[in-house]
C-alpha cells in the first residue's frame, strides 16, 4: 500500500469516527497532557445551540461549514 493511500485510509477513518467534525472549519483538535484527543467546535462560543465538545461522529450539524481545501488541515 502506498503512502498516499494509508493516509487516504487513515482520512476516511477519521471521517467515519468523527463525522462532520473532521473537516469543519469551527472544529479544533484539542489534545490533554494524558494524550487523549477531543473536538472541539468554537461556534459553541457565540452560539448556546452548538456543544462546546459535540458526541462524535457528528451526522448532522447546522452550523457546519466544510474547510476549504487550500486550508485543509495535515493528517498524517
Amino acid at each position: 500500500m502506498s503512502e498516499d493511500q494509508r493516509r487516504e485510509s487513515k482520512n476516511e477513518k477519521l471521517k467515519a469516527a468523527v463525522g462532520l467534525c473532521a473537516d469543519c472549519q469551527f472544529m479544533r483538535v484539542v489534545e490533554s497532557d494524558r494524550g487523549s484527543t477531543f473536538y472541539r467546535c468554537d461556534l459553541s462560543a457565540i452560539d448556546a445551540r452548538f456543544p462546546k465538545y459535540p458526541r462524535l461522529p457528528v451526522l448532522h450539524c447546522a452550523g457546519y461549514e466544510r474547510l476549504s481545501p487550500d486550508l485543509e488541515r495535515p493528517r498524517d
